[in-house]
């Protein structure tokens, strides 16, 4: 799928549904990356579960500290949905994953509502896109400012994540950030 601009493909977003694997395709990348000796920062998301049921979201350093990011029962602001999002708490696990050597793999996940609603995030986001050489990040589909932008960056390549192609992702990805 990826093949035929995977040589020139240095800033790849991953868009889909919310549900479809985007984080797994994400993480996926971040072992193989690793496994390939290149250096990798950034971080992902993932969902807190009780009983079943999803109660909140957990920013995760990659190598590094981890955090709640939303939960039900944090009050905000800002409330995401039932979510009351804990913007310090991110900014402080999030932010200084996006600075650093210029040789690293970045990889983000994701640039969603709750994310977003960080100004310090959106801006190191829009400077990190100028600056780096090779990242990946999950996007939401909804409509953003940031998102737009970058979506429509001509440097940027979006790669829609479906139950069809989410297992093969990774690898083609991967070979598309080393090029």
């Amino acid at each position: 799928m990826l093949t035929a601009y995977s040589a020139c493909m240095a800033k790849i977003l991953l868009e889909g549904r919310p549900g479809i694997g985007k984080t797994t395709v994400a993480r996926r990348c971040v072992d193989l990356l690793t496994e390939a000796g290149t250096p990798v920062g950034g971080f992902t998301t993932s969902e807190i579960r009780v009983g079943g049921s999803r109660v909140g979201f957990q920013v995760e350093a990659i190598g590094g500290a981890s955090a709640v990011l939303a939960h039900v029962e944090l009050p905000g602001p800002p409330r995401i949905g039932r979510y009351g999002v804990d913007l310090a708490a991110f900014e402080h696990v999030a932010l200084p994953t996006l600075r650093g050597d210029a040789g690293v793999v970045r990889v983000i996940d994701e640039l969603g509502k709750m994310e977003l609603a960080s100004s310090q995030f959106q801006t190191q986001i829009r400077e990190l896109f100028h600056q780096a050489e090779r990242l990946l990040a999950t996007v939401h589909r909804y409509r953003h400012p940031l998102t737009d932008q970058l979506k429509a960056r001509p440097d940027v390549r979006l790669v829609r994540v479906t139950e069809q192609n989410r297992q093969t992702l990774p690898v083609e990805l991967v070979a598309a950030l080393l090029g």
